[in-house]
């Protein structure tokens, strides 16, 4: 099983998950003051099957979490990751905004 790890890249403002020391994918938000803002989730084509989009949104909501910033998801991946697991201590507020509309139940 390959070596995952999550990390945090401030100067591109997102989360990266490696497997092996590859780059598989990132999270992209944006920074607002007391809050923190996903608007884009992406695993390489080549890491897919692998459940790393799910520990990828793991690791960087429990960063977020421990940042004490509200999560605000617009990307639609965190958004049902979000909805569909348990993150404690997570301050989250949905948005209603239309780009969230697509992925509305």
């Amino acid at each position: 099983m390959p070596e995952t790890a999550v990390t945090l890249n401030e100067a591109e403002s997102r989360y990266e998950i490696t497997s092996d020391g590859a780059l598989a994918g990132f999270a992209e938000f944006q920074r607002r003051p007391g809050m923190i803002l996903f608007v884009h989730t992406e695993v390489d084509p080549e890491f897919q099957g692998q459940g790393l989009a799910s520990k990828l949104a793991a690791g960087a909501l429990a960063d977020a979490v421990a940042s004490g910033d509200t999560i605000v998801p617009y990307c639609p991946y965190i958004n049902k990751y979000l909805r569909t697991h348990e993150v404690p201590g997570a301050k989250v507020r949905f948005p209603s905004a239309p780009a969230a509309a697509e992925s509305a139940e």
